[in-house]
């Protein structure tokens, strides 16, 4: 397996990269994002012979053609027995009907965050360790987070020698559950910093020290946000494993994904490229509504984003979205380092009638302001007896709007625990959801968190006092 960048070509043809580079890379030194240079197929048996395996086992066949020889079969097995056996549930991500609806829930929040991104997390955090050891090498994680990405990347790698974590979130815009989340772990390689600006503006500094070829190589800067393709394979597992449950291959299957970065939906888009029998996507939106506009319209507008009650989708630049754009541009990569470029510089960005028309074959897209939101999470309390997070209501709402066949079943994917978001989830229902137990102290833990503002030059400064002090002997000592 081969890797290219979506922007593969703006700048020469560099050679394509094997799994454990690109994973290391986490963005591509041309700006762009990696991903295969072809996909691998599942033919229908080998779909079907997924059934009735348990998760870790389904994981390992999934992404087992990503890897290459990057690790052997004793220790990537190893490595995805360890990552799941943190989570609650031995079935790792349950699928559970929702009545007699046709409607499911695919529970990706059992992991030691409450939230989806630790499925990949867990996996990423010891895939890495385990290279750089191997490799004798140090890497520094610079990633930004509307969320639950940050807790899950910090849950993943603390206390780990071979990793320090910078994580940029957006200060005031996360709700306390989440910042304590990661504010509370007070491991010396953890570094948390709140910036005051918006999700994409915590995006857009991590990506300039990216673009900051020197500064990245001093520091071997590497990713965790879905930009690092490595946690887009490990999230495809979970549309195969949901799809199996549901009667794939032999029937096809409908999923909604509450709706960011877009990372989440791609790796579903991901195992339909892989052969999985998916009928359509619903992209479920908040009031932040860019993916939903460019698939009503074929066009992508930034405007100011909107704090909502589902913070993790405050979010206008979606940087996933480029993978699919790079599919839209005919697999270019010059016209579509082209286009970002006018995207960033003009706001705007728009694609040919002929890629829209395959794009709407695929893709439905729906909206949800706050007011909806609540409604809906009162809707599935009252009628199913399930309490949804503010994510997943989205997902639950919007997924019920844009049902092309009541005879295909619809996954909406349940992206974090309620008790994440318990202010909105009270607002609706009357009632607080509790943490699990281990959680329970979480609001009375010591925070340490340094606030920045958003300055490009500041936070490399930090990032360099940071890791001059590593290397000090008495603090490597330590360590």
């Amino acid at each position: 397996m081969r890797y290219i960048s979506t922007r593969h070509g703006s700048q020469g043809n560099p050679q394509p990269l094997g799994f454990e580079d690109v994973m290391l890379a986490g963005l591509a030194r041309d700006g762009g994002l990696y991903l295969p240079a072809e996909w691998p197929q599942f033919s229908k048996a080998e779909i079907a012979s997924l059934r009735g395996q348990p998760y870790g086992e389904v994981a390992y066949r999934v992404m087992r053609p990503f890897i290459g020889d990057a690790f052997d079969e004793a220790t990537f097995r190893r490595l995805i027995g360890e990552a799941y056996a943190s989570f609650e549930t031995p079935e790792v991500a349950p699928v559970k009907p929702l009545g007699e609806s046709g409607l499911h829930l695919l529970e990706l929040f059992h992991g030691p965050t409450l939230a989806f991104k630790d499925v990949a997390l867990q996996l990423l955090g010891r895939m890495l360790d385990h290279t750089l050891t191997a490799r004798q090498q140090h890497a520094t994680i610079v990633g930004a987070t509307s969320g639950d990405t940050g807790s899950a990347a910090i849950e993943a790698v603390r206390d780990r020698r071979t990793i320090d974590i910078f994580m940029l979130f957006p200060h005031g815009r996360v709700s306390e559950v989440q910042r304590r989340q990661m504010t509370t772990v007070l491991a010396p390689n953890v570094h948390n910093v709140a910036i005051e600006g918006t999700f994409d503006d915590c995006q857009d500094l991590a990506k300039a020290c990216f673009n900051d070829l020197a500064f990245r190589d001093r520091h071997a800067l590497t990713a965790v946000n879905s930009i690092n393709f490595a946690r887009v394979m490990a999230q495809i597992v979970y549309y195969f494993w949901a799809a199996v449950k549901l009667g794939a291959p032999e029937r096809p299957v409908a999923f909604t994904v509450p709706t960011g970065n877009f990372g989440n939906v791609y790796a579903g888009y991901a195992a339909r490229q892989m052969g999985l029998p998916v009928s359509h996507f619903v992209v479920a939106t908040n009031s932040n509504d860019i993916l939903a506009r460019f698939f009503e319209a074929g066009g992508m507008t930034m405007t100011d984003v909107v704090p909502t009650y589902s913070p993790s989708m405050d979010i206008q630049i979606s940087s996933n979205f480029e993978r699919l754009l790079f599919d839209l541009y005919g697999r270019d990569g010059k016209a579509l380092a082209d286009a970002m470029a006018g995207f960033r510089s003009r706001g705007t960005l728009k694609v040919g009638a002929n890629a829209l028309g395959g794009v709407r074959e695929l893709f439905d897209a729906g909206r949800l302001d706050d007011e909806g939101t609540l409604k809906a999470i009162v809707d599935c309390r009252k009628r199913f007896g399930v309490t949804l997070d503010t994510h997943s209501a989205v997902g639950y709402a919007v997924a019920q709007q844009h049902r092309r066949d009541p005879k295909v079943p619809m996954v909406v994917l349940s992206t974090a625990h309620p008790a994440k978001f318990p202010d909105a989830v009270e607002k609706a229902v009357g009632e607080r959801p509790a943490l699990p137990p281990r959680l329970a102290d979480l609001m009375e833990r010591t925070e340490r968190v340094d606030g920045l503002p958003n300055d490009v030059a500041t936070l490399k400064s930090l990032i360099d006092e940071r890791m001059a002090a590593l290397r000090q002997p008495s603090r490597a000592a330590r360590r």
